[in-house]
């Protein structure tokens, strides 16, 4: 009875430290997480490390490209900063410091930190080709930082290690020493594989949304389908154990959002009069 009663405190406790936090929404997709970061710590920690990058760092010296890395950067910030004023975000534009830059490095990648900093590389840009080829690219990437992916991985990584610790310590005072280390052990590992399909969920609605973002700025988002096309290894075997999408998926995911993303596309082209409908969270599904 008393193994029982220690265990059921234990659960009691973990559910407690999953509830503390802050439930916020996210834009364009309606979909609420909990977050137990603040917005100051998440972007002093973002800070910190975009500085050290950049000062290892060497940026471009093709003054073209890192021109329209900047255009385009700024044209697709100025949309979303507007969607976020004109749909009750407003409060959310102070957290962002938009900055673009394109480093030297062959390789075929981007990222984006929380507050808006976001780098390209050089080698990512045979696959962009163009302006509306980039744009899918930070599109994707803004939508990180506006659904503040990275306080959601922080916050959840934050609820795993204490619910292991708690589970640690009861098991070994009333189990026996060692078991709760083992059980903290194989949860740590369970976690593991849940962080991956959970990062791949954070892919899809980074798909969605910077779909959604590209046309705000009036990029044409059925680009996004060839260029994720030649970015496609050919490999579409099962993604249970990636952190990204399968190239199969994610670009199905993308053709089903297309007629929405026309309808922001019109209306930012002028090519229609008729505002776009508002995605509630019901008509956007996040995983399988």
């Amino acid at each position: 009875m008393k193994t029982k009663k220690y265990v059921f405190l234990c659960v009691v406790a973990c559910l407690l430290a999953v509830a503390c936090g802050t439930t916020e929404t996210v834009p364009l997709t309606g979909r609420k997480h909990r977050l137990r970061v603040t917005d100051q710590q998440v972007l002093s920690l973002s800070s910190q490390e975009y500085s050290n990058y950049m000062a290892s760092a060497k940026k471009s010296a093709n003054a073209t490209n890192t021109a329209m890395v900047q255009r385009v950067g700024k044209k697709l910030a100025t949309a979303v900063e507007n969607y976020l004023r004109n749909n009750g975000y407003a409060s959310e534009i102070g957290n962002f410091s938009w900055e673009f830059n394109l480093v030297q490095d062959n390789q075929v990648n981007a990222f984006c930190m929380p507050g808006g900093k976001i780098v390209v590389y050089e080698g990512l840009l045979p696959y962009t080709r163009d302006e509306n080829g980039l744009a899918i690219v930070l599109g994707h990437e803004i939508a990180h930082a506006v659904a503040k992916h990275s306080a959601e991985q922080m916050s959840k990584q934050m609820n795993q290690q204490t619910g292991t610790s708690i589970l640690g310590t009861v098991l070994n005072q009333t189990v026996g020493a060692g078991t709760g280390d083992l059980a903290a052990a194989v949860a740590g590992q369970y976690f593991s594989f849940r962080n991956l399909k959970y990062s791949r969920d954070n892919e899809t609605e980074a798909d969605y949304m910077g779909l959604i973002f590209a046309a705000m700025a009036g990029y044409d988002p059925q680009q996004a389908i060839p260029f994720w096309q030649r970015m496609s290894s050919g490999n579409n075997q099962n993604d249970f154990f990636s952190d990204h999408p399968s190239d199969e998926k994610r670009i199905v995911a993308l053709q089903k959002a297309m007629p929405e993303a026309l309808k922001y596309y019109q209306g930012a082209t002028g090519t229609t009069t008729s505002a776009p409908a508002k995605k509630t969270k019901q008509g956007f599904r996040i995983g399988n």
